[in-house]
């Protein structure tokens, strides 16, 4: 069996778990997360900690029961705490601005970049060059973050663009004449 799905996952105060059949509604402070698990695998509940079990000793049912197990996980860790992602803007001009819905990037194009924040993340920005994306959802912050960073990814020279917040940026040397 997988060492990740061995491992039972303890319910902090105020997170309720509702198990029908193959569906898992996660609920808490934060909000609400739903997932629908692989058939290969069981939820058993006991009081406040929840066990990931495979229905056979198939390397599949194995694989798939640690990576339920780590999925629950995050939900959970999501609906109590939340998810936070942050990022720099690095360059002349470079630039946010969080307006309601929308997300208003200066980039150095020719015009302003306007990212639609989608349902179930918030976007703030407390200086011009640094975005906090939160959610409560794992999956869909880090992936509402590498979006905005695929606007201007870090170039290698100067090292300008959108990057995440602690990312080391490989410099190169310029070209000598």
């Amino acid at each position: 069996m997988s060492r990740v799905a061995k491992k039972p996952i303890n319910l902090p105060a105020g997170v309720q778990v509702d198990v029908s059949g193959q569906a898992v509604n996660i609920k808490g402070p934060k909000g609400t997360l739903a997932h629908l698990l692989h058939s290969d695998v069981t939820l058993a509940m006991d009081g406040d900690v929840l066990n990931v079990v495979p229905r056979s000793e198939a390397a599949t049912a194995r694989a798939q029961a640690g990576t339920a197990r780590a999925i629950l996980f995050n939900m959970v860790e999501g609906v109590a705490k939340g998810f936070e992602q942050k990022l720099e803007i690095v360059g002349v001009g470079y630039r946010a601005q969080a307006k309601g819905d929308v997300l208003s990037l200066t980039l150095g194009f020719s015009h302003p970049v306007d990212f639609p924040v989608p349902d179930g993340i918030t976007i703030e920005t407390p200086t011009q060059t640094e975005i906090l994306v939160k959610g409560v959802d794992k999956q869909k912050v880090g992936q509402v973050a590498a979006n905005i960073r695929a606007y201007r990814r870090p170039e290698p020279y100067k090292g300008k663009g959108v990057k995440y917040a602690g990312e080391k940026i490989l410099r190169k040397e310029a070209k000598k004449t």
